[in-house]
């Protein structure tokens, strides 16, 4: 079995703020729209039901904290996630626990079900 080091404090203390700022389901839809390809915030709002300044200020949570980017497009201001780390774990939490809701339950062999 391989061994690995712990990380330092400083890196458990982002990984830790990063998965805080996931914990909101209204940013992890977000985060999971932009994962699907860029968006505006008028395009983003649309698609996970949020008033548009509620998104706006989601995404500037998101942005500060490197999870999220933007760039401008004429008047828009288009977001986009541009670390693969951050995709590959959000499409990987999402694809289990989608698994997971779709599969039977298993039965309770304590109680005879």
């Amino acid at each position: 079995m391989p061994t690995f080091d712990d990380p330092p404090g400083d890196v458990l203390a982002e990984a830790a703020a990063a998965f805080g700022l996931l914990a909101s389901p209204a940013r992890l839809h977000i985060v999971w729209a932009l994962a699907q390809g860029e968006s505006d915030v008028t395009g983003l709002a649309e698609r996970v039901g949020g008033a548009l300044p509620a998104v706006s200020q989601h995404l500037t949570k998101l942005k500060l904290a490197g999870l999220v980017r933007s760039r401008r497009e004429g008047r828009r201001q288009v977001y986009y996630v541009d670390d693969p780390g951050v995709v590959a774990v959000v499409r990987l939490m999402i694809g289990q626990l989608t698994e997971r809701a779709a599969a039977p339950a298993p039965r309770n062999r304590r109680f005879g079900a």
